[in-house]
């Protein structure tokens, strides 16, 4: 495949500044198409992107036969449908994080994508930034040894929008989006881990709703390890005061330790014998860019993207084990 004519179904804010405009950013990348079911949201963004084309039914979109490949930017309970639908068609198909909103339905992609052996590719952009290069990097030099723990401490007040009872965000709503915030964040971490230690094969968890603000869980605490018997914790509060917002993952080394955040990309911390250190990492203004070049290299022969629907389904895995779902 030479030339990648994107068509994406969903149109909304992650498509405006992270992922939309890189796609058109990349040689033999470009946006032919979006769909929304609203028609105002659709051709507004057709015309401010510059896109040819605007639908208002998916299948539309994916039957065009100017479109050769789908993003899909829905909330996670349509992406297993959409997902589906374009592999059948045999487009591949790059799909926002998680996977979907169940471990079962990832395991139904992933098994569609197999007999159709059309690949599906999911956005934990990630682990393809200069910020975390750099953490991998600082693993490879070694200069924290062997790292035998891991925390991730994660905590924020709760949204002006979570008090609305009658109009709440979707990433609440469980039958939208799997579960609360956690199901939301908690991917991008996970799948981060995953990547520099290897799959996670043991994971449980708590989860309490002490906000009353939404029914999905607002607060949660796990144990989890990875194959090679590294252990790890993780806590979780969206509901926190402000005094104790956090962000941060800390690796523990047998001589020093390294910390730095998923999500507001603070300086990264190294901390040795030598003294502590803080480095700044600085990343493209579209930070989906990097993952969407290596999608696009895959397609074009030129390279293999690892963050696909099987790795993906290991991250919906381990959150299902901590939330109670399998």
């Amino acid at each position: 495949m030479k030339n990648i004519n994107w068509g994406f179904i969903g149109c909304g804010e992650v498509t405006e500044r992270k992922s939309g405009p890189a796609f058109n950013l990349i040689e033999g990348s470009r946006v032919v198409a979006v769909m929304s079911r609203n028609a105002e949201k659709a051709s507004s963004y057709a015309q401010r992107h510059n896109v040819p084309k605007w639908y208002t039914d998916a299948q539309s979109l994916i039957t065009d036969p100017d479109v050769n490949a789908i993003y899909i930017a829905t909330p996670p309970s349509s992406h297993v449908t959409y997902a589906i639908m374009s592999m059948k068609a045999g487009k591949p198909v790059y799909v926002e994080k998680p996977l979907a909103a169940t471990y079962l339905d990832c395991q139904r992609v992933m098994r569609i994508s197999r007999e159709t052996k059309v690949p599906c590719f999911v956005a934990y952009y990630r682990r393809r930034l200069p910020y975390f290069n750099k953490v991998k990097e600082l693993l490879s030099s070694n200069v924290i040894g062997k790292v035998i723990n891991v925390q991730i401490r994660f905590s924020v007040p709760p949204r002006d929008l979570d008090y609305n009872c009658t109009n709440l965000p979707w990433r609440v709503q469980r039958d939208i989006a799997g579960g609360g915030y956690f199901y939301d964040l908690a991917p991008h971490q996970i799948d981060l881990l995953q990547e520099l230690f290897g799959p996670i094969v043991y994971a449980c968890g708590y989860r309490s709703n002490l906000g009353g603000l939404y029914q999905t869980e607002d607060t949660v605490s796990a144990a989890f390890s990875f194959q090679s018997g590294l252990p790890g914790s993780g806590s979780w509060c969206f509901v926190g005061h402000e005094s104790a917002k956090t962000d941060q993952i800390e690796l523990i080394g047998e001589k020093g330790r390294i910390c730095f955040s998923v999500f507001t990309y603070d300086p990264i911390v190294l901390q040795t014998s030598s003294g502590r250190q803080e480095i700044p990492v600085p990343n493209p203004k579209h930070v989906q860019l990097p993952l969407i070049q290596d999608v696009v290299n895959h397609l074009q022969g030129n390279g293999i993207c690892t963050s696909d629907c099987t790795s993906a389904t290991s991250v919906n895995w381990v959150m299902d084990k901590i939330l109670g779902k399998i």
